[in-house]
């Protein structure tokens, strides 16, 4: 009777860590749990106009005048009516007012309705690395999110991890590195995350 409850107490102790090396094989097949959302800093929006910006310039009525501008290497750009003037370091609403000054300064339009639409922050710049098709650095568009971001960098390589993202970002001189998950983000699970310039994202690769 007793060699016959030991060797029941064995098999079902044979049969708990058979249950357990399963588990720990499908997690493992799995790629381990996704990893936890950890806070990081909100991006810290800069909307100032730089060298290599592209933005729209609208004057009301003056259809036929062209709308976009470059800004050129010294910061400036010419306008009509107005020639050169410097931008760089100036908000769009700023350029706007000056716009408008001048027009009504050298007499041209008196009371004209301007407005700036920044259509390219070249100047502002994120970097996509790691297991991407195409990795590098991109511009900062208004808006634009970790999602759109590795879409411009013509998404994973057949190696990326999907799982482990490395987002790095910089504010006020602290550096910090939060690990995201796409499909988490691609499933609703997680938010999407808005960028901001300097952010530098991180595609690992997938361990064999």
């Amino acid at each position: 009777m007793h060699r016959t409850t030991n060797s029941h107490e064995a098999r079902r102790f044979a049969r708990g860590w058979a249950l357990l090396a399963l588990a720990a094989l499908v997690i493992a097949a799995c790629g381990g749990p996704r990893p936890a959302r950890v806070p990081l800093p909100p991006p810290v929006e800069s909307t100032t106009v730089g060298v290599g910006d592209l933005f729209v310039l609208t004057i009301v009525g003056e259809d036929r005048l062209p709308k976009e501008y470059r800004v050129a290497p010294d910061g400036s750009v010419d306008l009509p009516y107005i020639h050169r003037m410097q931008v760089a370091g100036l908000e769009p609403q700023q350029i706007a007012e000056q716009v408008r000054a001048r027009l009504r300064d050298g007499g041209v339009l008196m009371d004209a309705s301007v407005s700036v639409d920044v259509k390219e922050y070249n100047s502002k710049r994120v970097s996509v690395l790691g297991q991407v098709q195409k990795p590098g650095s991109f511009s900062l568009t208004p808006g634009i999110t970790l999602v759109q971001a590795i879409s411009q960098a013509g998404g994973f390589n057949s190696i990326a991890n999907r799982d482990r993202i490395n987002l790095t970002r910089t504010t006020q001189g602290r550096a910090r590195t939060i690990v995201l998950s796409l499909d988490s983000i691609t499933d609703g699970s997680q938010p999407d995350v808005p960028l901001q310039a300097g952010d530098t994202i991180f595609v690992t690769e997938r361990v064999f």
